[in-house]
């Protein structure tokens, strides 16, 4: 089930409610074209479906640390946007925020792309809990994270790019 797909299908997960390609292709839009990926992580790309979410992008030597490999930040940014995304799938209504976020570096990697996907694991009325994988062109896991979400108070709508 990609968000390609373009049938309207009502999804029902307990008090969640999403009209689906739509909703997902507006994320993705607000996402991508934000400045950090259109500015610095010019490569990336994003693909969201009912509590997950695909980022990925291409590894550039300006994302390399003093010993030829991707710094820990560019490893955080991708895990942390794919579960936030799987989580702001199933929230429509307004911007998901992360509370607290946990990785695990397994490998360096300096070449290629990388794509971390988000999942879902556990959700209520203002927790949202999502793990995140990341992997190389291989598809060897490189790191993993663990992350908390909540509910903002900002509205989704097309001032944030949301359109």
């Amino acid at each position: 089930m990609g968000c390609e797909s373009q049938t309207m299908r009502e999804i029902t997960t307990n008090t969640f409610t999403t009209m689906a390609p739509n909703h997902y292709s507006k994320l993705e839009n607000m996402y991508l074209n934000g400045n950090i990926n259109t500015k610095i992580y010019h490569s990336t790309t994003c693909k969201i479906d009912l509590e997950r979410a695909e980022i990925g992008m291409n590894i550039e030597d300006k994302y390399f640390h003093a010993l030829g490999a991707i710094h820990g930040s560019v490893y955080f940014k991708l895990l942390d946007d794919a579960a936030f995304f799987a989580v702001n799938s199933i929230v429509e209504d307004v911007f998901v925020l992360t509370t607290s976020f946990n990785i695990n570096i397994l490998r360096p990697v300096n070449k290629g792309r990388i794509t971390a996907i988000g999942q879902i694991k556990f959700k209520s009325r203002s927790l949202f809990v999502a793990n995140s994988t990341l992997y190389n062109e291989q598809g060897e896991e490189i790191a993993f994270g663990t992350g908390n979400f909540t509910k903002s108070k900002i509205n989704l709508k097309e001032e944030i790019g949301y359109k």
